[in-house]
């Protein structure tokens, strides 16, 4: 098979994790991210080939067996600093895709699942397609209400199949992170080269690099090298009552501002059925001053159009944004990303006992 016809963005699959004192039933959901498998039930039968990913000297006990019904529990080798055993389990979600083609109802599905084997697990992993991964993150760290489990994505730029894949890496970080023990952070995460960065902070910046992901506005939360370096004073806990939300509303999308922009183009864009829109201006919130542009978009406001204003710039906030736009009605975004504003957005909309008001009063809160 030639390096042209491996697929990059795949498959769905879901993982799961526990700990107890000597192992951690880990629940891990795999949402494939281009592990070149193209029938169901092949990523566990490759898995069981690798040293580091199964040990095949673990007895499975008959209370293992009780404990993962109906799954099939897979030993992860013991790692010498960690506190726990990890023994996780594999779903796969039928059919296989491409994170490209991932929509809302998709984030619902993986939302609904967690909240399904919640109570049985103590962590989740999530394998995903890298083109995407940022905006799932996103989207369920606003859906997982009082989450008090991890919930790690992960996946690969290059497959498992190949020689360099950075797969098996990225996958047993993952795993170790959320069921080892070492450190609580029951968040939405997503952990690559070696980081584990807060989900809703992180954007994709490189196509290319086994590094691909960063996190502009916020510190990573843990690094894996020689040492287990873990930023605690960002990590957030919970302790209320877990709830799954489901409802997304599909009427968002995103504006980018370039020199020139017609009004017409802006009017098009915020006609009905659109809800909410994130409007990626100049630097730190910056909007053009000519008064056809402005008109625009204070008639979708006035429509109950929810938009927010982000910088089309990684790094800083939209505080100092024109009095212009906040006249107008325009929420700030602070310093979101534009996945975290859309889905947020999304999410927001999606709850229909809140009104427009409710919406804009609480989109900056992160």
């Amino acid at each position: 098979m030639t390096r042209k016809e491996l697929p990059q963005a795949g498959l769905t699959l879901m993982i799961y994790a526990h700990a107890c004192t000597l192992h951690t039933r880990l629940a891990c959901l795999l949402f494939h991210p281009g592990y070149d498998w193209h029938t169901l039930g092949s990523l566990q039968t490759k898995i069981k080939t690798y040293p580091t990913l199964y040990d095949k000297d673990y007895c499975i006990t008959t209370d293992d067996k009780h404990c993962f019904e109906p799954f099939q529990p897979i030993p992860l080798p013991f790692v010498r600093d960690s506190k726990h055993r990890v023994l996780y389990c594999i779903t796969e979600y039928d059919p296989l895709m491409d994170s490209c083609n991932m929509n809302m109802d998709d984030w619902a599905k993986l939302a609904r699942d967690i909240e399904k084997h919640y109570e049985q697990f103590d962590g989740f992993v999530i394998l995903h397609g890298t083109d995407t991964m940022c905006y799932t993150a996103s989207a369920l760290s606003f859906m997982l209400e009082n989450l008090g489990k991890p919930v790690i994505l992960t996946g690969a730029q290059l497959p498992l199949s190949e020689t360099r894949s950075d797969a098996h890496g990225n996958m047993l970080g993952a795993l170790l992170m959320a069921g080892s023990g070492y450190a609580h952070i029951p968040e939405v995460c997503i952990y690559f080269g070696h980081q584990l960065l807060r989900g809703n902070r992180t954007s994709k910046t490189s196509a290319t690099s086994f590094s691909p992901y960063s996190s502009p506005n916020l510190p990573t939360l843990a690094t894996l090298g020689m040492n287990v370096s873990i930023a605690g004073h960002h990590a957030r806990c919970r302790d209320l009552k877990f709830k799954a939300h489901s409802a997304m509303c599909p009427d968002v999308g995103t504006l980018t501002l370039f020199p020139g922009m017609t009004p017409q183009l802006v009017e098009t864009f915020l006609q009905p059925p659109l809800k909410g829109a994130v409007l990626q201006t100049y630097g730190a919130g910056h909007f053009p001053t000519q008064r056809p542009l402005l008109d625009k978009v204070a008639q979708a406001c006035g429509r109950g159009v929810v938009v927010v204003n982000c910088s089309q710039c990684p790094h800083g906030t939209t505080h100092t944004a024109s009095e212009e736009l906040c006249e107008l009605g325009v929420v700030s975004g602070a310093d979101l990303t534009v996945e975290a504003a859309l889905t947020k957005l999304s999410f927001l909309l999606g709850q229909t006992h809140l009104s427009v008001h409710d919406v804009r009063k609480v989109t900056t809160i992160a």
